[in-house]
């Protein structure tokens, strides 16, 4: 069994506001429930919103992967509240960037100034992995996780979690190329969910709203994403990692413009559960 909950869908920061309330404003968190082992991906501010719902699930024990530390992706960790209560533990995992490990990443953003409260100072248990490309995690209920990385400044790992026959992918803050990721093909074919950095339409992409073109930047769009997900034969497409400029009807749109090409695409919402 896989179950996926989206606590935040938003990148580069939150857009908190009337006009995103349906979609959300939060920075990348998902829950994800393999099996009887918890999952959670990336620890953007909806991280906090996914700790305050643990609280009922004392002690809670979970396997935290981080695709990247760019800071939407790590600033909810210090809100985490189950990571300050003694008897909850947590087995965190990331890439070697380049200026650190995860841990030391971590412990960094919560160093005096910028955090009245440091990270050796939390009072759950923690343990860091430092992971490898393509090195696969055996969970202890069953599930498996594998990674590749992806195409973002500074490097970014997509996952791929399956359990019970079931695979889900989580590919965001990657840019497409003028073919398909090798990478990400090896690791998304034939997934039953592909989550796809979404974060901007063609146009924008392009350059064609603000004069500005975003490549390079490391996003791609929801029309690479429902070509790409035809191509690799998944079941369903979620569109992810949604601009800061774009509010509910523009994400509607992004998503409806997607179905036109691959019929089995959402926009990414909080709140949205896909079980499997």
């Amino acid at each position: 069994m896989l179950k996926v909950r989206f606590w935040g869908v938003r990148g580069s920061i939150p857009t908190p506001g009337p006009t995103t309330v349906k979609v959300g404003g939060n920075t990348a968190c998902l829950e994800v429930r393999c099996g009887t082992d918890l999952v959670i991906l990336d620890a953007g501010t909806g991280l906090r919103g996914l700790g305050n719902a643990l609280l009922k699930e004392m002690p809670v024990k979970a396997h935290l992967f981080i695709s990247h530390v760019h800071w939407d992706h790590i600033q909810g960790f210090p809100f985490f509240v189950p990571a300050f209560i003694p008897g909850n533990s947590f087995q965190l995992y990331g890439m070697i960037n380049v200026t650190g490990t995860l841990e030391e990443t971590l412990s960094g953003q919560m160093n005096y100034p910028s955090f009245p409260v440091r990270l050796k100072d939390m009072g759950a248990e923690m343990s860091f992995h430092d992971l490898h490309e393509g090195q696969t995690i055996d969970l202890p209920a069953g599930g498996r996780i594998t990674n590749a990385r992806l195409n973002h400044p500074s490097g970014v790992l997509g996952y791929r979690l399956e359990h019970g026959g079931r695979a889900v992918v989580y590919a965001t803050d990657t840019e497409h190329y003028s073919i398909t990721d090798p990478k990400l093909a090896r690791l998304a074919r034939g997934a039953d969910v592909l989550i796809y950095d979404a974060t901007y339409t063609p146009d924008e992409y392009a350059g064609k709203i603000d004069g500005v073109p975003k490549t390079g930047w490391g996003h791609s769009t929801n029309e690479e994403g429902a070509r790409i997900a035809k191509e690799l034969g998944v079941r369903q497409l979620v569109l992810f990692h949604h601009d800061p400029v774009q509010n509910d009807e523009a994400v509607a749109e992004k998503e409806r413009r997607a179905r036109a090409i691959f019929p089995e695409t959402v926009a990414a919402r909080e709140g949205l559960l896909i079980e499997l």
